[in-house]
């Protein structure tokens, strides 16, 4: 578990966080309609949203961070996640967020990379919900599944299945999949999903 520290998310209210949620949004969006997205596109963002809504834990700054975290998604790549801090960092300058916001946003969006411990809660929260399709009923992410395969349509077949496998065999792998206790009820569909879709690949 991580520390309960407060979202700084206190100096975006009222009429000015609306609008720049809204504007998000409309910037966000032509991103996630690019051609050969599966997975990765405006339907998951909105699925993150509704997770942490249904939940009780929605902020602005885990708002933002949702449209802005795969903004940049290119499967042959390994630095999505900091290209898209880096494009949305610069559209949230521009519209005169403030520098707390900035980095509240920036550090959620470079979360999301799985790949280092978090350091708040809202880094837990957010991880969690974009990890939370892995806890989803058995067809909701067999659909997962088959998307993540086309977006990865360039890897033939068994090289596809040789890399594949390691990442479910990774989230197995952990003690705890989700860190939070608003999404710890996942974790025994999450399990039953990975074991399954690593069958599935071996």
């Amino acid at each position: 578990m991580v520390p309960d520290n407060r979202e700084s998310d206190e100096s975006v209210t009222g009429t000015h966080e609306q609008a720049l949620l809204t504007a998000a949004e409309a910037f966000a969006g032509p991103f996630y309609a690019e051609p050969g997205r599966a997975y990765h596109t405006g339907v998951h963002v909105r699925a993150l949203l509704d997770a942490l809504a249904g939940r009780g834990v929605w902020t602005p700054a885990l708002a933002l961070a949702a449209w802005g975290h795969d903004l940049i998604y290119d499967p042959r790549a390994s630095d999505n996640e900091v290209r898209s801090a880096d494009v949305f960092g610069d559209w949230l300058a521009a519209q005169g967020a403030p520098a707390d916001l900035q980095a509240e946003v920036r550090a959620l969006t470079l979360a999301t990379r799985h790949t280092v411990p978090v350091t708040t809660r809202a880094e837990a929260l957010f991880v969690d919900a974009d990890l939370s399709v892995l806890g989803a009923a058995p067809e909701a992410f067999d659909a997962y599944d088959r998307a993540i395969r086309v977006e990865y349509a360039h890897v033939p077949g068994d090289a596809y299945r040789a890399g594949r496998a390691a990442v479910p065999r990774g989230f197995l792998n952990r003690e705890w999949l989700y860190l939070t206790p608003e999404f710890a009820g996942l974790e025994p569909q999450a399990r039953i999903n990975l074991a399954r879709a690593l069958a599935r690949l071996s």
